[in-house]
């Protein structure tokens, strides 16, 4: 997401810099910054996750809910995500309804978690066209320096593999239903380079971007293309090359998150 402008000075050093090969923070062009994932920060959620992705800080409320379902799927719970972009985040992100970049940023993280089929919405189903699970997932952008995509999903993600599903008219609660891991790589495009995990500054002079989902099967679940510019067929396939490599790497660090202490 660049959604504020970049001096002409920083924006040549940058594009000068990727010509040899080198990025801001001395990272490598495949190379992720810091991601540190703590889960269930949120003590009356049913799953949460806080995200440091750099500078970029993202926090993750996983809530359920009962309601009916959707009438073209009368048998399985309901997944709604949401995304909400803060002034505290960024100068540039403001109050009001929700505006694009924060509805373009919940479909993606949406689509990833849908179409991986990470959460066995079939057994969220409690009597069939009448009475189903609701998941909420809530996005909180916090601190934005960029690559909101993959912060997101990964504290979504983090989220729903440690959520409990609530205790309901004397039922006894339990794990979320879910299977597998998916991970979100994102890359940008600049001028002829494409590097991994852009930061904010990278993000302001990026001519294309591509988000990738991949299972633990490696097989990829959702794609998204944002921006004008355009990625050659090659470029595409180098670039999801390295997202499968790095895919495991962000896998692990996933399904690792440290588990919050209350402090007294």
């Amino acid at each position: 997401m660049r959604m504020d402008v970049i001096s002409s000075v920083n924006r040549e050093f940058i594009k000068n810099q990727l010509k040899k090969g080198k990025r801001l923070g001395e990272r490598g062009m495949d190379d992720y910054r810091k991601i540190k994932i703590m889960v269930n920060p949120i003590g009356t959620a049913e799953g949460s996750a806080y995200v440091t992705l750099g500078n970029t800080k993202v926090l993750v409320g996983v809530k359920l809910g009962v309601d009916k379902p959707f009438p073209d799927t009368p048998d399985k719970g309901v997944l709604i995500t949401n995304a909400e972009l803060r002034p505290i985040a960024s100068p540039t992100f403001e109050l009001g309804p929700p505006n694009p970049e924060s509805i373009e940023l919940a479909r993606v993280v949406d689509r990833g978690l849908r179409e991986s089929e990470m959460i066995d919405l079939e057994r969220l189903c409690m009597v069939p066209g009448e009475k189903v699970w609701i998941v909420f997932v809530d996005i909180h952008v916090l601190d934005y320096d960029g690559n909101l995509f993959d912060a997101s999903s990964f504290g979504a993600v983090a989220a729903l593999i440690n959520a409990r599903v609530p205790s309901y008219e004397g039922s006894e609660p339990y794990d979320l239903p879910t299977r597998g891991v998916p991970v979100s790589c994102t890359a940008v495009k600049i001028n002829g380079n494409v590097v991994l995990d852009p930061c904010s500054e990278e993000e302001k002079i990026a001519d294309a971007r591509l988000t990738v989902v991949m299972d633990e099967n490696l097989a990829m679940r959702a794609m998204q293309k944002g921006l004008s510019g355009k990625f050659t067929i090659e470029e595409i396939r180098k670039t999801i090359d390295v997202m499968s490599r790095k895919s495991r790497e962000l896998r692990e660090i996933i399904k690792e998150g440290e588990k919050y202490e209350q402090k007294n």
